[in-house]
């Protein structure tokens, strides 16, 4: 099996085109910090009319992607490449978007589909400001199609926003009298489009550390038509009147992996769960991973997760390297398509499927390859999962109140994936910790335990506090 022994990067980086990067450089003198623009090496893409995007976070680990708006889905990430810390790039996944949006109202008289129906791309993506978007304003032609009042021409619009920002603590341990502590950076890129009354952030938030954050975010006004009664609302108005619907934003996004770039893939779910007995003092709770080995639907429960992983691709410490992916807050959901052909149990909140690239939607696809999740997983006679999409549901329920008006402060809905054994350390591995993998041979907390002592009953409330970290 190959092992992830990835390359340093050369420092001299090619000139590449149309590339945004933000380069934090650490000068010598330890009183200046200097931001520079550079042009890097993009030639891994292959971004055909889209957009090349670069970013190098100051950890030194950086990303790299093509962006495009297609008229229904919105903004298109695609060939998404991860490059730990002063390493060469690998690609992680061929294309990430939404693949629906569902919108039923709670009593019953309305629903949308707003990815198939109306779309976020073309005219309904709308030009940012600066008040939108602080960072930089990325521009690309966009056909004027969408809501029927224009037509014809592709003007270039600035409709991307690209800004880093402060993630908070990344890290911090005080140990042996040394305080090692560092601050994260993330990347996020954005657009809004406008549907109907409501108004959507499409964002994707990448990590210094690897992670991928696809977010929905919502604001606009609430419907000025759709009002009901208590069941099925909340009052917004003066006393108890005006009870503005309740309803649900029903979102699925789509990634198509393409983890180590032409790599075989594997699926496993992994479960921990409590076996009723009990260990010396904690209970005991056992770890397993399953094989997701063919196309199917599944459910989030506590302390589930799943992985995309390359069986045959290992990082230095023999491990496959792989990609995590967690539901986090979701309101599970059936869509009402899939509901009325299924049976009202037919909802996930996560499935997989092979790639196909007739099927585009999770509901109301067309082509003759099926109209719903389900229909893939149904009609896929292959038996085996191979080229791996992901199918990930999360659903938020919006129950109106006063605040709501007007305009709606944001509401977003939200999933990450994340490195699981992409490297053998963490991806930026602090000078003084680079000898740490494993178990530590030496460490403050065991070194006074003699041969015999495994450490498991130590009492850290008795550990002597440790030195306060001194200032240089």
């Amino acid at each position: 099996m190959p092992r992830l022994n990835l390359p340093r990067i050369s420092a001299a980086l090619l000139s590449a085109g149309a590339v945004i990067s933000l380069l934090l450089v650490g000068c010598a003198d330890a009183e200046t910090e200097t931001a520079a623009e550079t042009e890097p090496d993009v030639s891994h893409l292959d971004c055909g009319h889209g957009l090349p995007l670069e970013q190098t976070m100051a950890s030194g680990s950086s990303w790299s992607m093509c962006f495009s708006v297609d008229p229904k889905r919105g903004m298109v990430l695609s060939d998404i490449h991860f490059a730990a810390a002063d390493r060469e790039p690998v690609q992680l996944i061929h294309e990430l978007s939404l693949a629906q949006m569902e919108v039923p109202y709670d009593d019953g008289e309305r629903l949308t589909s707003d990815i198939t129906e109306a779309g976020f791309g073309g005219t309904r993506m709308h030009s940012l400001t600066e008040t939108e978007c602080l960072g930089d304003r990325l521009a690309l032609e966009i056909p004027n199609i969408g809501d029927g009042t224009q037509h014809g021409d592709s003007p270039e619009r600035e409709v991307l926003c690209s800004e880093t920002q402060d993630s908070g603590l990344a890290y911090r341990s005080h140990a042996d009298g040394m305080l090692t502590v560092a601050r994260g950076d993330e990347w996020r890129l954005s657009t809004i489009s406008k549907v109907g009354w409501y108004e959507y952030i499409s964002e994707y938030t990448f990590g210094s550390d690897g992670s991928i954050r696809p977010a929905l975010g919502a604001t606009g006004d609430l419907s000025p038509v759709d009002y009901t009664d208590e069941d099925h609302g909340w009052p917004v108005g003066d006393g108890d009147a005006d009870y503005a619907a309740s309803h649900s934003h029903n979102v699925v996004w789509k990634v198509h992996w393409d983890l180590g770039e032409d790599e075989e893939m594997a699926v496993e779910q992994y479960d921990a769960e409590p076996t009723g007995d009990a260990g010396s003092q904690s209970p005991v709770v056992d770890g397993s991973l399953t094989r997701i080995s063919e196309p199917s639907a599944h459910h989030g429960d506590d302390r589930r997760w799943w992985r995309v992983m390359a069986p045959d691709l290992l990082n230095d410490n023999g491990h496959p390297i792989s990609y995590e992916i967690n539901l986090g807050v979701t309101d599970s959901f059936t869509f009402v398509e899939e509901g009325h052909h299924h049976g009202e149990d037919a909802g996930y909140d996560i499935a997989f499927t092979n790639h196909d690239e007739c099927q585009v939607f999770a509901t109301r696809n067309r082509g003759g390859c099926g109209r719903t999740v389900l229909d893939y997983i149904d009609e896929d006679d292959t038996g085996t999962l191979e080229d791996i999409v992901s199918w990930v549901a999360i659903g938020y329920h919006h129950v109106p109140r006063d605040e709501d008006q007007s305009p709606m402060e944001m509401h977003w809905q939200s999933f990450t994936m994340g490195p699981r054994d992409f490297t053998s350390t963490r991806a930026d591995v602090p000078e003084e910790r680079e000898g740490i993998d494993g178990m530590p041979e030496d460490s403050e907390f065991t070194r006074h335990l003699d041969d015999d002592h495994d450490g498991s009953d130590i009492d850290l409330d008795e550990l002597d506090d440790l030195e306060e970290p001194q200032d240089d």
